[in-house]
């Protein structure tokens, strides 16, 4: 592993605790001679981890769409900045640069992000591991619902396994370390 995607809020949220876990995965990811590659705005939780990357000489990789430039504020002293025409392009940029996906908490952008990866995992469109750090319990109700729709029988138990939970940015990468992709099957 090279790089690792983050996903996260453009805000910071409610809590201290949110940006003190951005900076801890920040932490790990340069601890672990890993790149970030991620939303390339400055604010929020976005900004957080990649200020924390470059504070500590690590490598920090922005993607974002033209649109976003100004909305988003793209951060100014990236490592590389990629600006794409549109969203589609932005995902499909992370995606290729990144050997694993991290959730940190953020709203609908980062939730639609989580799972659109985290299918194109299930499809076989990538083996690559995705895991959400769950600070401050943020992502409880998610892993319960999801937990729920295996329940259902709406999520298989190799594909609802494949979203790997954890409250330590370094315990998180190093289950990443020990990913293993689902064999596929056939759907039916």
């Amino acid at each position: 592993m090279k790089n690792i995607c983050v996903y996260c809020g453009s805000s910071s949220g409610s809590r201290v605790e949110y940006a003190e876990g951005a900076r801890a995965l920040a932490q790990a990811l340069v601890a672990n001679q890993l790149g970030l590659v991620y939303g390339g705005s400055n604010l929020g939780l976005m900004g957080a981890v990649a200020e924390e990357v470059l504070r500590l000489g690590g490598r920090a990789v922005g993607v974002i769409p033209q649109t976003l430039v100004t909305k988003e504020l793209a951060h100014p002293a990236l490592t590389e900045l990629y600006v794409t025409r549109d969203m589609h392009e932005r995902k499909a940029m992370m995606a290729e640069l990144s050997d694993g996906f991290i959730a940190l908490p953020g709203g609908l952008g980062t939730f639609e992000e989580l799972f659109e990866i985290l299918t194109w995992a299930q499809l076989s469109f990538h083996h690559k591991p995705v895991g959400v750090l769950n600070v401050n319990g943020y992502y409880d109700g998610l892993l319960s619902f999801l937990d729920h729709a295996h329940a259902e029988a709406f999520i298989r138990p190799q594909h609802r396994n494949m979203l790997m939970a954890h409250t330590d940015a370094s315990k998180l990468l190093a289950a990443f370390k020990e990913y293993e992709a689902p064999a596929v099957v056939k759907w039916v």
